[in-house]
């Protein structure tokens, strides 16, 4: 669901009153609210099948990341400029009161060294992850998005690696089926490998 549906990404005007609404909301239990390329989006927390395959993502994530100086989060407001978005997972420094934002809501994108999102079902949440989200860490560079997908074909890993910050957008992309491994290509988290073990049924 988007509270506001203008997407203007550029205009600094628009830009602070979408920032100071965000600040003001107050939201039931459940919801979440993000700004992602000139509109406030609000979605509600996941489903079981979202629940396991973050804790499946996050725990293999934290054996590759043992003494890397590195943590794994959830759902922490990652904030570059005056946009939000709130990653089921990231990769940040053990102690993120180095690098908060601004005005101390979240921590800044550009530090970040992965983002990763399970997708959510329908048409909406598939473009937020895929296309909107995806054009959002590209202009923060942070280094390393991945996307794992249950609902386009029988299910899909997205990597995308190399960010491109003027653009939004990533050098590479790689995508494979549920059951093909594919491995993350940089940063603390390199030669992790994503396996059918982490998204079986």
């Amino acid at each position: 669901m988007s509270a506001l549906a203008h997407e203007a990404p550029c205009d600094p005007g628009l830009d602070e009153v979408l920032w100071q609404a965000w600040k003001a909301m107050d939201l039931p239990e459940g919801y979440r609210a993000e700004i992602i390329e000139g509109s406030i989006e609000v979605s509600p927390t996941g489903r079981r099948r979202h629940t396991v395959l973050v804790h499946r993502l996050r725990k293999a994530l934290e054996s590759r990341l043992t003494d890397s100086g590195v943590e794994v989060y959830q759902d922490g407001n990652l904030i570059h400029g005056r946009k939000v978005c709130i990653p089921d997972l990231f990769v940040a420094p053990e102690d993120l009161d180095e690098i908060p934002d601004e005005e101390g809501l979240g921590v800044d994108a550009t530090r970040v060294s992965l983002v990763a999102e399970i997708v959510s079902p329908g048409h909406e949440a598939r473009r937020r992850d895929h296309v909107r989200k995806r054009r959002c860490h590209a202009r923060a560079g942070i280094p390393v998005y991945v996307v794992i997908d249950d609902f386009e074909g029988r299910g899909t890993v997205t990597v995308f690696s190399g960010p491109d910050p003027e653009r939004g957008e990533y050098a590479t992309r790689t995508a494979v089926a549920y059951g093909t491994p594919v491995t993350v290509p940089d940063g603390p988290a390199k030669g992790l490998e994503i396996t059918g073990a982490l998204t079986r049924p």
